[in-house]
């Protein structure tokens, strides 16, 4: 479980985040949601430890990232997992070996045991007979699926995943949320999902926070976010026809 409480970030003296609290379950995929410039990104550098907030506190199973050592830190980031928006996989390495990249930086284990915790992974998200291809002989899905090997391999507590979606189409970004949703599920992993995908939201939106202008303007489950009339996650929800039209599904 992660918990924020009145998390705040400043850059050039303006403030991109202004107190923001909530509380990231495990074993539940967990939407941050907002238009570009909303303080999603921002917030998401905060969890992984890239940005340092300049208020509030961030807690990890009860742990305060503030109050930890360095020593601490760093086997809180192992205990992490990451999805880039573009995948971020090495071109000249084949995707076994992107997979064990990270074990191989950052345990003692054995490149027996490195290889078959590598493989296991690789065949949980369907794409063993891709082992030896390079990322670019696969397709915008299968890197995407390799991304998410790597980043579960070393078995995490927390997953972050920033625009996992981003430049796939529709059918492929379903079967990647469905994916990411599974292994939150079996592994009770605390997941937490940067996107602007609507079709996220209601494939996979367990819990979900919505930023406006660095304040939490709304935060609820998919069910719930067809049924509130709070004004601003209904101009976000529905800017489009498409949703206008599902909205008037649900009413």
């Amino acid at each position: 479980m992660i918990e924020l409480r009145d998390i705040r970030k400043s850059f050039d003296g303006v403030e991109v985040l202004k107190g923001i609290s909530m509380t990231f379950e495990p074993g539940k995929t967990n939407l941050i949601i907002g238009q570009s410039g909303s303080g999603k990104t921002v917030l998401l550098k905060c969890l992984l430890g890239l940005h340092q907030p300049d208020g509030g506190t961030m807690l990890f199973n009860n742990r305060a990232f503030g109050e930890m050592d360095d020593d601490e830190q760093r086997t809180l980031r192992r205990e992490m997992g990451m999805v880039f928006q573009g995948s971020a996989l090495f071109d000249s390495m084949t995707v076994l070996e992107n997979v064990m990249f990270p074990m191989q930086m950052l345990t003692k284990q054995s490149e027996t045991a490195i290889r078959k915790a590598a493989e296991e992974v690789i065949e949980r998200v369907n794409l063993v007979e891709s082992n030896h291809k390079l990322p670019a002989e696969l397709s915008g899905g299968m890197q995407k699926r390799v991304a998410i090997a790597r980043a579960i391999v070393m078995k995490p507590k927390y997953l972050f995943c920033d625009e996992p979606n981003s430049g796939l189409d529709p059918k492929t970004a379903i079967v990647i949320d469905n994916l990411v949703r599974e292994i939150t599920q079996e592994n009770n992993i605390t997941t937490v999902i940067n996107s602007h995908d609507m079709n996220s939201v209601m494939e996979i939106g367990d819990t979900i926070l919505f930023l406006k202008n660095g304040v939490k303007a709304w935060k609820g489950s998919k069910e719930l976010i067809f049924k509130t009339d709070n004004k601003a996650i209904c101009d976000f929800v529905y800017s489009s026809n498409l949703m206008k039209k599902v909205k008037e599904m649900y009413q």
